[in-house]
């Protein structure tokens, strides 16, 4: 009788704790199932403007007006100067602490920093990485590698393909991962992607491999859509391309992240809107800006309710202006070409288009260099409301640690 008693107190002792361990987690300390993070060098105001009369003039909305209720302002310096590089920007919203220029996710001394990636994979989460552009651009591999020189595209290849933390990786770069005697840009004539063998990982080249992949079932997903960065959207709708959009790109990652019970962290890297800015091509910005839209709604669809979603601006880039008074209805081309009144409705501070009569440019560089300006960071969902007011963009990862 004794033991028996002894054992009925132990089993309800035992289910008080499963009933306090679930009442912590899912109901006193809700956390999201999925945390998806945008980043972005479109987030400034004067570019969502532009790209909502480009979509559809005055009374267009953007999707991350219609579905974002929270939103700040974002201090961007880095360690050494207050207008940074990719790479210290984007160290910043990996790791929350300021870089150097050049430097991926190390402190000044040298030491390791921890990626919002890696601490979601060390919480038991899946992790995935979306990009427009090749693994090894300083703006992605800040998520992943560990270096004081962004430039070593060789040894950050390989640092990707080393590591056990991710589990949907979907961009551009094949060339990185191949040796010159393949068609790589590979020196040491390393094949990584030889080392890549199915079920471990399933390495889809374009979008119909992309829709049909299963990988997430057992194993890891690769994508590699182009030997350098992916095509324009302007190049996609022309049908020259079998790659995905980031659209797509986006969905298939959330659909084989969710398969985890825990949960997952999804990073999706946009950098065509930068690689607008730095050529002075405004039209290319503002059809890249919606696309980024059109991706962050499909985010919206398909994480649901028990997510958090935020966009962030990463730093800016050549002094984008529209200016001129363009009627309410005008919209795409109609704002980027020659004015009625005769003056360029797009202008740039920076760049290489001194000579363009449509789109001048101030100062004549062969690259835009970066702008001193607060970007903009928009949030939904569990944990969002911390999106507010003037942050610094160390906030951002404290605020994404917080709701692993």
């Amino acid at each position: 009788m004794r033991l028996r008693n002894q054992l009925l107190a132990l089993i309800i002792f035992a289910g008080f704790l499963a009933l306090g361990a679930f009442y912590i987690r899912y109901w006193t300390a809700k956390k999201p199932f999925g945390i998806i993070v945008f980043v972005s060098d479109g987030l400034i105001s004067r570019h969502l403007t532009a790209a909502r009369l480009y979509s559809g003039g005055a009374d267009e909305r953007l999707n991350i007006e219609r579905h974002f209720p929270h939103l700040a302002l974002v201090r961007n310096d880095g360690l050494q100067f207050s207008v940074p590089d990719s790479a210290a920007a984007a160290t910043a919203l990996a790791t929350g602490k300021k870089a150097r220029h050049r430097t991926l996710s190390m402190s000044e001394s040298g030491a390791t920093l921890p990626t919002i990636l890696e601490l979601a994979h060390a919480q038991g989460r899946n992790a995935g990485l979306v990009t427009t552009d090749r693994f090894t651009e300083a703006s992605t591999a800040a998520f992943f590698a560990h270096t004081q020189d962004s430039g070593t595209r060789d040894a950050i290849a390989a640092s990707l393909v080393a590591t056990p933390n991710l589990k949907v990786l979907l961009g551009g770069g094949m060339g990185d991962f191949l040796p010159t005697s393949a068609h790589g840009f590979r020196t040491d004539q390393r094949n990584l992607l030889e080392s890549l063998r199915a079920p471990a990982w399933d390495v889809v080249r374009t979008k119909a491999e992309l829709e049909n992949s299963a990988s997430y079932r057992d194993g890891a997903l690769l994508g590699l859509f182009a030997a350098g960065p992916l095509s324009t959207s302007k190049q996609r709708d022309s049908g020259s391309t079998a790659e995905p959009s980031l659209s797509d790109m986006v969905r298939r990652a959330i659909q084989c992240l969710q398969t985890d019970r825990d949960g997952y962290v999804l990073v999706v890297d946009e950098t065509q809107i930068s690689r607008a800015a730095s050529i002075n091509d405004g039209e290319m910005l503002l059809r890249e800006l919606a696309e980024l839209d059109k991706a962050i709604a499909t985010a919206v669809e398909y994480a649901g309710e028990r997510s958090l979603i935020i966009a962030v601006g990463r730093n800016s880039t050549g002094g984008f202006a529209m200016s001129g008074y363009p009627l309410r209805q005008d919209k795409g081309l109609a704002l980027v070409g020659p004015s009625p009144e005769g003056h360029p409705p797009i202008t740039w501070a920076t760049g290489p288009n001194a000579r363009d009569a449509a789109q001048p440019t101030a100062q004549q560089l062969p690259a835009a260099l970066g702008t001193a300006e607060d970007v903009i960071a928009v949030g939904r969902g569990l944990g969002a409301e911390e999106v507010r007011g003037f942050l610094d963009s160390t906030a951002i990862f404290d605020l994404l640690r917080k709701a692993l």
